[in-house]
């Protein structure tokens, strides 16, 4: 006759389990069925009565029972990931949206003012020349007026390089940027010469896109980032669903964390200030799941399948 069965319960969860005791080692685990934690086992060494509470009824007071945690961590991190992929795409839908009005027709007056410096004061810079360079490669030229005035109009979307040029002056050079979506200073220019010459001439940036082609390539990247982190917590959120595997959440969490990262070094932050506030939810959830999935790892494994 074979060893009878010693049903116990799981101290973390409640759940009943029967279990069939070797001879050795005094202490035995086994894992629960329900939560996967291990449960210990000690091998009885007397016969029955076995403990001093079966000798002495009601010596002991009886132990609660074990209360299940209301908060499931599996589910809300399986939730947490399925927020990441909505918010990824929305995010992605956003930024195609935006490229695809980026590439609409339009144009721009660009104007400012030049003064040079004239000791011991400064005046309008009347006669410069003042030569701009659209996105398109094409020039056009004028002159500063009597009160230092430059305009010119019909300009196209995207990078707009300015050369102002004075005999025995330093030259400058503006360049700056405009589009339907995204532009930076294109009028109320204010430019100052300085005595020199060509070898030391400055360049003041105003755009981190040197022109358009660069400004959609830069939404067209953070797209497809975007998608890689959708797909990375989709697949997070769907095997959670079906096994308790920590592992796949980390992942699925670690991936928004770059988010905020890629679009900074992209430019795209000043660009978008909504686009900000998008990756830094994206990567607040993303380190939720991460910090919950990854403690969890380092309580149970990296790996715990349900029956």
């Amino acid at each position: 006759m074979g060893t009878p069965p010693i049903s116990v319960r799981c101290p973390t969860c409640g759940a009943d389990l029967n279990v069939v005791l070797a001879p050795a080692p005094p202490t035995q685990w086994f894992p629960c069925p329900h939560c996967r934690h291990p449960v210990p086992v000690v091998v009885p060494r007397d016969l029955p009565p076995l403990y001093s509470w079966e000798v002495l009824p009601g010596l002991y007071p009886e132990l609660p029972a074990p209360r299940r945690p209301k908060i499931r961590m599996r589910k809300v991190a399986q939730v947490v990931l399925a927020l990441i992929t909505a918010l990824s795409i929305v995010l992605g839908g956003v930024l195609i949206a935006l490229g695809t009005e980026a590439l609409g027709p339009a144009s721009y007056s660009v104007s400012g003012t030049v003064t040079e410096q004239s000791f011991p004061r400064t005046v309008p810079a009347a006669g410069a020349k003042v030569v701009l360079t659209d996105d398109q490669g094409r020039t056009r030229t004028t002159v500063v007026g009597s009160d230092g005035a430059f305009s010119f109009a019909q300009v196209p979307p995207g990078g707009i390089s300015i050369n102002i040029t004075q005999p025995s002056y330093a030259p400058v050079t503006v360049e700056t940027f405009a589009s339907p979506v995204y532009a930076t200073t294109t009028t109320g220019l204010s430019v100052h010469l300085v005595p020199g010459n060509n070898s030391n001439g400055t360049t003041q940036s105003l755009s981190p896109f040197p022109d358009l082609e660069t400004f959609v390539a830069s939404i067209g990247t953070a797209v497809a980032l975007l998608g890689i982190v959708a797909l990375l917590a989709a697949w997070g959120a769907v095997v959670t669903a079906r096994s308790n595997r920590p592992a796949v959440g980390v992942v699925g969490g670690a991936g928004s964390l770059l988010a905020p990262v890629a679009f900074y070094f992209l430019s795209l932050s000043g660009a978008f200030p909504l686009l900000v506030v998008g990756s830094t939810l994206l990567a607040a959830l993303g380190a939720f799941v991460l910090t919950v999935r990854s403690l969890e790892i380092l309580q149970v494994g990296p790996e715990a399948r349900e029956n």
